[in-house]
């Protein structure tokens, strides 16, 4: 398998660091607030970006200057991407995050460091400036390894002032907010747990996004024409886009117990879409497009003087477009395995999975291989399983190609 591909492309705002290991191309921007510009899975972009600021080649338009900006949110140069911010967000005291606009951290420049491994990854490090408002150093660090659907990414905040901090990290990805084509499996799949309520509305622009339930431990924000957002309490640390482009997944440990921010939210998602005046309860927002933002979040820390926080996340990609019932380390299940009929000769297991690497589907109680699997590409399969009755055991788990 051929190692990972890096590129350095330009300087300054223009300056692009281009990631390829054959199935997800990745694009970073170390001069727009070290964010992930684009992300292509077998060519199909899942990131949202801002047209009117930058073109189809990440560059910005003519006429268009980006750099570091501060002021209201009508300000904001909203570029898209995927981004790394504090929370909780807010304008009332210096315990809240006044962005954006923000001219270190969303919009400032960070530092570059890459690094090949001997299995042919390649980690590419980002390095926020000191950010003077909030006392913190941001860390984005981007794994992506050979002929895999997906990448990790690996999230530090440190506090560089000389007094107590508490943040949480909050990670932002902008996805381009066009309907999936079949409306009952579009839009925004969240794993949760527990008893609820797993819903509470955060933020409302001109209304609140409507949320239904997909089973009882999977919601769904579908694609809808409103500007706001809603928080999971409960979410289970999974979170599933369904859209135009196919399914981007992310997967990151929740802490029970911790306190998060926006009335204990582990998840959020926002949505966007064309207003026809700028929302001034928002600062002057003015969306003009649909947007999606997918958004995990770390639980509030701490942080003495040097003091850390820290967040991982497993990004994951599929060319399907059917809903997601749950999102696991090796891909994720859009139908989970289960039996269709029985005779005399044993059972029928079916199910679909998209894994992120090639391998093998295998029923665990039996040993049957029941499909075999390539990165990123839906499996949809019936296999009989000689001896099992309703009583067996449906699980089924993934073996990775040997090499």
């Amino acid at each position: 398998m051929s190692p990972v591909e890096v590129r350095h492309e330009g300087s300054g705002a223009r300056e692009l660091i281009v990631l390829d290991n054959g199935v997800v191309r990745l694009v970073a921007a170390p001069g727009l607030g070290g964010r992930v510009l684009s992300v292509r899975h077998r060519g199909h972009e899942h990131l949202y970006r801002n047209p009117r600021l930058l073109d189809e080649d990440l560059r910005p338009v003519e006429g268009v200057v980006l750099g570091p900006v501060d002021g209201p949110m009508s300000a904001w140069n909203n570029v898209g991407g995927d981004k790394t911010w504090p929370a909780p967000q807010g304008w009332d005291g210096p315990d809240e995050w006044a962005g954006p606009p923000d001219p270190v951290l969303d919009s400032g420049h960070y530092v570059v460091e890459t690094a090949s491994a001997p299995d042919g990854s390649v980690t590419l490090t980002l390095t926020s400036g000191d950010d003077p408002r909030s006392g913190l150093r941001l860390r984005r660090r981007l794994t992506l390894e050979p002929g895999v659907a997906g990448y990790r990414l690996e999230l530090e905040a440190v506090n560089v002032s000389d007094t107590v901090r508490r943040w949480a990290l909050w990670n932002v990805t902008q996805i381009d907010g066009a309907p999936a084509t079949r409306e009952d499996a579009g839009g925004v799949f969240v794993g949760v747990r527990g008893e609820g309520p797993h819903v509470v509305a955060l933020v409302a622009g001109n209304g609140h996004p409507r949320v239904v339930e997909h089973t009882p431990r999977v919601m769904r924000v579908p694609s809808q024409e409103v500007v706001g957002k809603v928080g999971f309490p409960t979410a289970s640390g999974w979170l599933a886009h369904v859209g135009a482009s196919g399914t981007l997944t992310q997967r990151f440990e929740v802490n029970e117990g911790a306190d998060y921010p926006d009335s204990g939210s582990r998840a959020e998602v926002w949505l966007e879409a064309p207003v026809e005046r700028p929302l001034e309860h928002l600062g002057g927002l003015y969306p003009v497009d649909r947007v999606t933002e997918v958004e995990a979040l770390g639980p509030r820390t701490e942080l003495a003087p040097g003091g850390r926080t820290t967040l991982d996340i497993e990004f994951g990609f599929g060319t399907g477009a059917e809903p997601v019932s749950e999102v696991v380390p090796d891909g994720f299940w859009s139908e989970p395995p289960h039996w269709t009929g029985f005779d005399a000769r044993g059972g029928r297991l079916a199910g679909t999975f998209t894994a992120l690497r090639s391998g093998g589907l295998v029923h665990r109680a039996s040993g049957h291989v029941v499909a075999r699997t390539g990165p990123g590409e839906p499996t949809r399969w019936a296999a009989p399983i000689p001896g099992a009755d309703e009583h067996t055991t449906t699980d089924v788990v993934f073996t990775p190609l040997r090499p």
